[in-house]
């Protein structure tokens, strides 16, 4: 997978997502495959337990199915789903 600014429009449920930082120490070191997403959260799960991570409260590292991890802030990821797709990102490189 290239991984480029468009990365925020891509599909991550069903990725394994892991909590990278954030200034909630409950999140630090959530890992597990994504099973939903709404405007605010994902939710990913981790030991049979379903976790509700708040986006912009965390930094992300989500792997794909070809094994390309990439760390994104969760700000970037505010927003339905279906919504990131009209929006346009500035290169940050």
């Amino acid at each position: 997978m290239k991984v480029t600014p468009d990365i925020v429009r891509e599909e991550f449920i069903g990725t394994t997502g892991t909590v990278a930082s954030s200034p909630h120490a409950g999140y630090l070191s959530i890992r597990g495959p994504v099973l939903g997403e709404t405007r605010n959260t994902f939710l990913i799960q981790q030991d049979g337990k379903t976790k509700s991570i708040i986006k912009d409260q965390a930094v992300f590292h989500f792997q794909f199915s070809d094994g390309t991890v990439v760390e994104i802030d969760g700000k970037l990821l505010v927003g339905k789903p279906e919504d990131r797709l009209k929006k346009s990102i500035k290169r940050l490189w």
